[in-house]
């Protein structure tokens, strides 16, 4: 009783603001839905909403199809970054805390304004003039590196990637907070002593890394791969939110709940997934 009373009033919130509007989502995406007095009228559509979504919305499935590819190079990205991070913030240096406190702050001031001021897109947040103080973080800089170098048209494709991913930088260390903090915890549980027997028998800092310190938080490497896919895809910023928001805001409730659905079973999927393919990596004590 004493822990069903401490969860009373998340229960009640997750059956208000969560369950209910789930429901009546799913309701919404097979409907004709009109705004009536103080409520919302529907009728039965069938499965128009969805085949409207996926034939003939003009952005849906393109704006799927750039999620999908954005995170299939982004998530790995993110992973690395984050497991690097940890090891080296892992390590006993003057300024530690200060150095964590840092890469976490983006956690704490994560919030659409604040992220267009520093990455440079000044016009989204009401000021005209582009320059300022977002040109200290300015992300375009390596294609004008590589005309002044002058080898910007030897490889359209080669240069089109290298360009996505160096503008892409400043969002993969904003948005690898949570996962530092999840590896820098892994990293304290493992017993100093297997380090220390390693070294005594003549394991580098290399191999240490593959042998003890990888196997060891290969559990919160799922853990981060889960959470990073479904930060990627319920991103705010994409496009297929963005797309969606867009249809709630022209009435168009049955459209966008399917559009909306349609994107939860991918995000599902990609998911279940990224568990089956990890996991199979996994490395568990009782092994």
């Amino acid at each position: 009783m004493y822990g069903y009373g401490f969860i009373a009033l998340w229960l009640a919130g997750a059956v208000l603001f969560f369950l209910i509007p789930l429901a009546e989502s799913f309701m919404y995406s097979f409907q004709e839905i009109s705004p009536a007095s103080g409520s919302m009228k529907g009728s039965f559509a069938g499965l128009a909403k969805y085949d409207y979504a996926l034939n003939a919305d003009p952005n849906y499935r393109s704006y799927l199809v750039s999620v999908l590819v954005t995170a299939l190079w982004k998530t790995p990205l993110i992973m690395v970054f984050s497991l690097f991070a940890a090891v080296i913030l892992n390590q006993k240096f003057r300024g530690r805390t200060f150095a964590r406190a840092v890469f976490f702050l983006p956690v704490i001031i994560a919030t659409g304004p604040v992220f267009n001021i520093i990455n440079g897109n000044m016009i989204s947040t009401g000021n005209g003039d582009p320059g300022g103080f977002s040109a200290l973080f300015r992300t375009d800089i390596l294609s004008e590196l590589m005309t002044f170098l002058g080898i910007y048209d030897i490889s359209e494709g080669v240069t089109a990637a290298a360009e996505t991913i160096a503008n892409s930088i400043f969002s993969i260390v904003w948005n690898a907070g949570i996962q530092i903090l999840i590896f820098l915890a892994a990293l304290r549980n493992i017993p100093e002593s297997s380090k220390e027997a390693a070294r005594i028998e003549g394991a580098s800092e290399w191999d240490c890394f593959w042998k003890i310190i990888l196997p060891c938080v290969s559990p919160m490497i799922l853990v981060c791969f889960i959470y990073t896919v479904i930060d990627t895809f319920t991103d705010p910023g994409n496009a297929v939110m963005g797309r969606i928001s867009d249809m709630q805001v022209d009435w168009k409730y049955g459209e966008a709940s399917a559009m909306a659905w349609i994107y939860f079973v991918i995000v599902l999927a990609a998911a279940g997934i990224v568990s089956l393919v990890i996991n199979k990596f996994v490395y568990y004590e009782t092994d």
